[in-house]
């Protein structure tokens, strides 16, 4: 774990933000919406919260991270390589065949990558897993994972959380990335999650809603489900494409890639912030 103040937090999430945007502009492809939109989340995880060695990956007392939503790779691949899992200039290689950075998080192939992931709803079943082995074997680390708003359509997210409460799993975190946004538009309009706290605490969870942009809020957050004798969920409130203002609350840009134009106008607005 690497602990640092709310400014050096600030400043890696903007070359987070930059790293997602020319990853994405480079390849050609990619899902730079929801990717933006939880920086801060990855940022306080891994560079104040997380214990890991980038340079013994396996390491089997470190904290797993999932991302479940995993079309967001260029998240999880700005964070690894700015953690120093992988060298920066890897990070052009995004989607290229035989790349370390596939569309989707590749297990086998990326060092830092705890689980594939790529088919919505399935990691927090994975996380449950990987927590009762810790239980089994007292192993003493946390178990993060990063849910889509819209992910939360699976069936198999649900059949999780009760697993989970029921055997107890506290150290499971997870995050949901509440931006209300999903490929085909509002998630309220597509399939109405809400009440979604009122949910999750009839299922048996410990849960708080949050600033999900906050380094504060992610981080008292976090504080406070390590506390807890349940396993809990963060409802992490955030803005789809967050940093760039034409990318902002607009679901096209949930998998859109930026013009030369609007790359370089995402770039000079990211620096300027």
């Amino acid at each position: 774990m690497i602990t640092m103040d709310y400014s050096a937090l600030f400043s890696i999430a903007k070359n987070i933000r930059k790293k997602i945007i020319e990853s994405i502009y480079i390849a050609g492809s990619g899902h730079p919406g929801g990717s933006l939109s939880a920086v801060e989340i990855g940022t306080a995880l891994y560079f104040n919260l997380m214990n890991y060695k980038p340079d013994q990956p396996d390491w089997d007392l470190r904290d797993r991270f999932i991302l479940s939503k995993g079309h967001a790779a260029p998240l999880l691949y700005a964070l690894l390589s700015e953690a120093e899992f992988f060298a920066d200039e890897e990070m052009k290689n995004l989607r290229k065949l035989n790349s370390i950075l596939q569309g989707h998080p590749h297990s086998l192939k990326c060092p830092g990558v705890d689980v594939s992931t790529g088919s919505l709803g399935q990691g927090l079943s994975v996380a449950c897993g990987i927590a009762m082995y810790s239980k089994m074997n007292k192993k003493d680390f946390f178990v993060y994972t990063l849910h889509g708003d819209g992910e939360l359509n699976e069936g198999q997210i649900w059949e999780a959380l009760m697993f989970a409460s029921h055997h107890k799993l506290n150290n499971i975190i997870a995050f949901v990335d509440r931006n209300h946004l999903q490929l085909d538009g509002n998630t309220e309009d597509i399939l109405k999650l809400e009440p979604l706290k009122d949910k999750f605490l009839s299922f048996g969870w410990n849960c708080m809603n949050i600033n999900g942009h906050s380094f504060e809020e992610i981080l008292n957050s976090v504080h406070v489900a390590k506390q807890s004798d349940l396993p809990s969920i963060i409802i992490a409130d955030t803005i789809k494409g967050k940093g760039v203002s034409f990318m902002e609350n607009n679901a096209v840009w949930h998998g859109r890639v930026p013009n030369n134009e609007e790359f370089l106008s995402a770039i000079k607005e990211i620096d300027e912030s």
